[in-house]
């Protein structure tokens, strides 16, 4: 497939932090003068995701009130529209863009009000997943879970965990995912982006839905069989894992061992993680993956999803889109919403 060939092709994005997906237009915008792009993106000997993070410093800026949030969200879509998506989960930490003026309810709503304007401009379904962070503590994270909640089924889809992994164990955050479980917020997890599988163990042990990234998972046929049985997804992030150097390459990236049709077929999704539109124009690949991780797409649709081709055997974009919508949105609420019921008043 050619580049262009790809960017026709409908997708679903299950994993995009918009602190890591604005365009350079906005950003520069929004600070009010010119940024280059090596403030923005890490260099090639990025040795660790604690050097990758500091990265999202610069664009965080950018959405501290509620025009900046607002923006953002728009933003956002309008850079995945370039790339086809049409169905996009959009994860953010809502506590980093609390200020005196801005609680949390509003930075939520602020988010909300500019995805759902994005949503009607460029025709994106979408569901914002609200992150706890590792180094924020249990009492602000509960916090910010409970006031996510009453937005439940009114935008937001779910909860997440992120930040410096490797600093902060998933086993330091047992309890605060026990009340989030309480709560009846469904929620997905980053676990094994550094290397700890404990961390993934942790992580469905405490209810995750889905797993973000699981690379440490590789060569752990039991527990990707753990996995499998549950019925628990991972969200695949390539090029932030060669990035971060949760891979050296991508010959050592597990696409292909979680796929093996002869072995475990583990569950997964191939998602941007973070991908701002000069990354997009500057590897001159859709998704900046490279060539070779793109093979495991016509497994995929070979594979799980036969319906999605025409009698002749070759994909029919309308149909292919409106079945993956269908399908994506399904696999994400039947995860996300089980034995979750819409909050009996709207926020």
């Amino acid at each position: 497939m050619i580049t262009e060939e790809l960017k026709a092709l409908p997708k679903v994005e299950l994993h995009c932090h918009l602190d890591g997906s604005l365009s350079h237009t906005f950003i520069e915008k929004r600070l009010g003068r010119k940024v280059s792009q090596s403030e923005l993106s890490v260099s090639e000997d990025c040795r660790s995701l604690n050097e990758y993070l500091k990265k999202f410093d610069l664009p965080g800026k950018c959405i501290m009130n509620e025009a900046g949030l607002q923006e953002a969200g728009y933003d956002v879509l309008r850079s995945m529209k370039q790339e086809n998506v049409c169905y996009a989960e959009i994860r953010f930490a809502p506590l980093l863009s609390e200020t005196q003026d801005m609680n949390c309810n509003k930075v939520i709503e602020a988010l909300l009000n500019g995805l759902e304007r994005g949503k009607k401009d460029f025709g994106i379904e979408y569901g914002v997943i609200t992150c706890a962070m590792r180094h924020h503590s249990e009492e602000e994270n509960a916090r910010m879970i409970r006031t996510a909640r009453a937005y439940l089924g009114y935008g937001v889809c779910a909860a997440d965990l992120a930040g410096a992994e490797s600093l902060y164990p998933m086993s330091e955050f047992m309890e605060l995912f026990k009340k989030t479980k309480a709560l009846g917020m469904p929620f997905t997890l980053h676990a094994g982006e550094c290397g700890s599988v404990q961390n993934i163990l942790d992580s469905v042990e405490a209810g995750a839905g889905r797993i973000g990234h699981g690379i440490a998972m590789r060569g752990h046929a039991d527990i990707q069989k753990e996995l499998q049985k549950k019925g628990i997804g991972i969200e695949m992030c390539p090029i932030s894992n060669l990035q971060t150097k949760a891979v050296e390459s991508t010959k050592d990236y597990p696409m292909r061992e979680f796929l093996n049709p002869r072995a475990l077929d583990v569950q997964f999704d191939l998602d941007a993680d973070d991908c701002s539109d000069e990354e997009r124009n500057e590897q001159d690949n859709t998704y900046r993956v490279d060539t070779q991780l793109f093979q495991f797409l016509g497994i995929l649709l070979e594979k799980h999803t036969p319906t999605l081709r025409t009698a002749k055997g070759a994909p029919h974009q309308n149909h292919v889109a409106a079945q993956l919508l269908k399908c994506f949105k399904h696999y994400s609420y039947a995860i996300f919403c089980k034995n979750n019921r819409k909050p009996p008043i709207a926020p």
